[in-house]
C-alpha cells in the first residue's frame, strides 16, 4: 500500500509532529510505502494566482510543485492529513493545498450529466484526518459546528465522491496530562500498525 501524508505544522516541537512520527512508525510496521508531503518544509504557497485559476479552469495545473503533488496523489492508496485546528479551521497552507492541488481533471471531474462530481483517484481507498486543538470536543461540536467535518469531509471529499472518510481529533491538547498525550500517541501508532 502507498500512503500519502499531507502534513502542515511549522514547529518541529509540536504535538502534530509527534503524531506524524507515530503515524509514520505504524504505517512502516504495516509495510506501507510512505510519501510525505511536508507543506512547511516544501514552502508550499497556498495563494492561488490568476495563472493558477486559469489552469484550474482548464483542468491543467501549471505550477511544477502542484503538478508534482498531483502525480503523487494519483499513486496513493490512502491519504492522511495531519494539521492543527487554528481559529476553528485548518491552517491557511492546508486550505491552499485543497484549493490548488485538489483540482478538477486530477482529483475529480464534473459528472457528464451535469449533476455532482466524480472521483478520479482510482486507487484511493480512504482519507483520514488527524487534527489537534485546544477546545473541548463538546464546545467545538455544539458551539462551532464541527467545521472540519463540514469543510473537509463533507464539502470536499464527500462531494467529490470519495468514501471511507475518517477524522481523528485530539482535543484540549495543552491542558491534558503528559501521560494522556503519550497514551494517545501509543494508541495512534497501534491503530496505524493495523491500517489496511
Amino acid at each position: 500500500m502507498r500512503t500519502v501524508i499531507v502534513y502542515n505544522h511549522p514547529y518541529e516541537g509540536s504535538y502534530c509532529n509527534a503524531i506524524l512520527g507515530v503515524v509514520t512508525n505504524g504505517l512502516r510496521k504495516a509495510n506501507h510505502e510512505i510519501d510525505l508531503i511536508h507543506l512547511d518544509r516544501d514552502e508550499f504557497n497556498p495563494r492561488m494566482s490568476a495563472e493558477d485559476l486559469k489552469a484550474f479552469v482548464a483542468h491543467q495545473p501549471i505550477d511544477p510543485q502542484v503538478i508534482d503533488y498531483c502525480e503523487r496523489l494519483k499513486k496513493a492508496d490512502h491519504l492522511i492529513f495531519i494539521f492543527p485546528i487554528w481559529w476553528d479551521i485548518m491552517p491557511a497552507t492546508t486550505k491552499g493545498f485543497i484549493d490548488r492541488v485538489l483540482s478538477p481533471g486530477v482529483v475529480y471531474d464534473h459528472h457528464p450529466r451535469g449533476f455532482g462530481l466524480v472521483p478520479l483517484l482510482k486507487n484511493l481507498k480512504s482519507v483520514t484526518l488527524v487534527t489537534t486543538m485546544n477546545k473541548p470536543k463538546i464546545m467545538y461540536s455544539l458551539l462551532i459546528g464541527n467545521l472540519i467535518r463540514k469543510v473537509m469531509l463533507r464539502s470536499v471529499f464527500k462531494t467529490m465522491g470519495y468514501k471511507n472518510l475518517n477524522w481523528i481529533s485530539y482535543n484540549m491538547v495543552k491542558s491534558v496530562t503528559h501521560e494522556k498525550r503519550v497514551r494517545w500517541l501509543n494508541d495512534l501508532e497501534e491503530r496505524f500498525t493495523d491500517f489496511k
